[in-house]
């Protein structure tokens, strides 16, 4: 694992990707009651990271409160919210269970591993700089983690059901706000380098591979996460928003070409594997809507974060340490500066899955 160097570390705060939730009605369950899947697998980042970053050597960690604070019996688990994340929604809305342990936690047991875990790692990316910058685990990591976790079936449940565990289970993949908000508009590393065009093509290319890689290895069903409105987070409010506090349009605009770039490549991928199911998950529409019409959602704040009082706390600036921790969650879109309130998550997530289900069938 690489260490931050001392002129990095300023950057790192910049590298927990936003993310957007699902929720849990009777009437949502009872839709996907007939949705039929063996395991829950999740890779990428913050947004479906369950706590695998506890047990790396990394500052990007979230297992101490206020973390967690609406979470079962209050208990910081290393996720970024306030409660649970889109990976523990995915597989209690499809019946699975209710919650996505990380891989790395060294007490799983045989149920909870053909059920499966999540290998995201808060902080990762496509760009190995972010990887560097930010000290955590890369795709190749969680690709490593992930034969390593075929293996282990294998020696539970035999070859030939490992194989069907895999090529039927639901695979849910988000990377790339790290990349764009944190490596390529926060620090001053990458712009030298590429334009906006040449990075966002330069991650396809990466995220491709990821993708390819994960159906040679037996994956056929995998929803892949577009990224959010990145410019309007309550940090890049802060840092590049002006007096007004603004969401910041050129991050936008890159989260865009990105979003664009990935639709394609998820097509392309889907004509050269037909018995695949490469679904696009959309939600910067989803979630520039409730960011922008907040209060028809029953929200009161959506441009600053629930934990702290400078809109730029998260991960060791979150802390027990922290100056505010506002008195009821529900009322706030975001909970640090990067992510959003497990409420917020629930309305947003719903939308994504009335609109992609079907697609994985």
């Amino acid at each position: 694992m690489m260490n931050l160097s001392t002129s990095k570390s300023f950057y790192v705060c910049s590298f927990l990707v936003l993310f957007y939730p699902f929720v849990v009605t009777a009437t949502f369950k009872s839709r996907y009651k007939n949705y039929t899947f063996p395991a829950l697998i999740a890779f990428g980042d913050s947004v479906l990271d369950t706590g695998n970053n506890n047990y790396i050597e990394t500052i990007l960690k979230s297992d101490f409160k206020p973390y967690g604070k609406d979470f079962i019996g209050g208990e910081a688990t290393g996720r970024f919210s306030n409660g649970k994340i889109p990976s523990d929604f995915f597989a209690e809305y499809f019946g699975i269970k209710e919650l996505v342990p990380p891989y790395l936690n060294p007490n799983l047991t045989t149920e909870e591993l053909l059920t499966g875990v999540s290998f995201a790692s808060a902080g990762s990316g496509y760009d190995p700089l972010t990887i560097e910058l930010a000290s955590v685990l890369s795709t190749e990591d969680q690709l490593e983690m992930f034969k390593d976790y075929i293996a282990k079936l294998k020696e539970i449940v035999g070859e030939n059901r490992t194989t069907e565990i895999i090529k039927n289970s639901l695979l849910i993949i988000s990377m790339g706000s790290n990349d764009i908000s944190g490596t390529y508009y926060t620090s001053p590393f990458r712009k030298d380098e590429y334009d906006i065009e040449n990075y966002t093509t330069m991650l396809i290319s990466a995220s491709s591979n990821f993708v390819e890689e994960l159906y040679q290895l037996g994956a056929r069903r995998m929803g892949v996460f577009s990224l959010p409105p990145i410019g309007c987070l309550p940090l890049q409010r802060t840092v590049k928003g002006g007096i007004d506090r603004d969401c910041v349009e050129i991050v936008n605009e890159g989260a865009l070409i990105f979003n664009s770039k990935l639709s394609s490549s998820l097509v392309d991928l889907g004509k050269k594997h037909p018995d695949s199911r490469l679904v696009y998950l959309e939600n910067y529409k989803e979630t520039h809507e409730i960011i922008s019409n907040h209060t028809h959602y029953g929200f009161e704040n959506e441009d600053a974060a629930c934990c702290g009082i400078a809109n730029i706390e998260l991960g060791p600036l979150c802390s027990s340490f922290t100056l505010k921790v506002c008195a009821n969650t529900s009322e706030y879109v975001f909970w640090d500066s990067y992510h959003p309130t497990e409420r917020a998550y629930k309305i947003i997530v719903k939308q994504v899955l009335d609109n992609k289900i079907d697609e994985f069938l």
